[in-house]
Parts: structure tokens; sequence; C-alpha cells
């Protein structure tokens, strides 16, 4: 799957993968939906953010987390 929704600047939020640009990291994205947010609050929250980047932010945070092994206690 291609992301371009996603981008990582060096210079920009530590080089953290981020929407569009813009100064939100998607993993920003992906915690406001586990505390339980819909897509719909937090586009509301944020104006800038589209409904697209949250989707593409929860399918890049699924596809990272496929590419490592995370220990789990």
């Amino acid at each position: 799957m291609a992301y371009e929704r996603i981008t990582v600047e060096p210079g920009k939020m530590d080089g953290q993968p981020c929407i569009r640009g813009l100064r939100v990291p998607v993993a920003t994205l992906v915690a406001m939906v586990a505390d339980g947010m819909t897509v719909d609050e937090i586009v509301h929250d944020l104006p800038y953010i589209e409904p697209d980047d949250v989707s593409q932010a929860l399918h890049f945070a699924s596809e990272a987390l496929r590419e490592r092994s995370i220990p789990v206690r």
C-alpha cells in the first residue's frame, strides 16, 4: 500500500511519520482513536485533518507493527 498522506521529514517533529507534512504525528491520531474518539470527533478537534488521514494513519501503524517484534509481558 502506498502511503501518500504520510510524510517523514528529518527536520520536522524529529523525523516522526506525520500527516501530509503537517506537525501531526501518525502516533497522535492513533492515540486519539485508541482513546475512543471517533473520526468525526478528531476532524472536529483538528479541522486540518481529513477522515482519510485518520484511516491511512491506522493502516500505516498496523503495517509498522507487522515489520518488527514488540515484547509483550
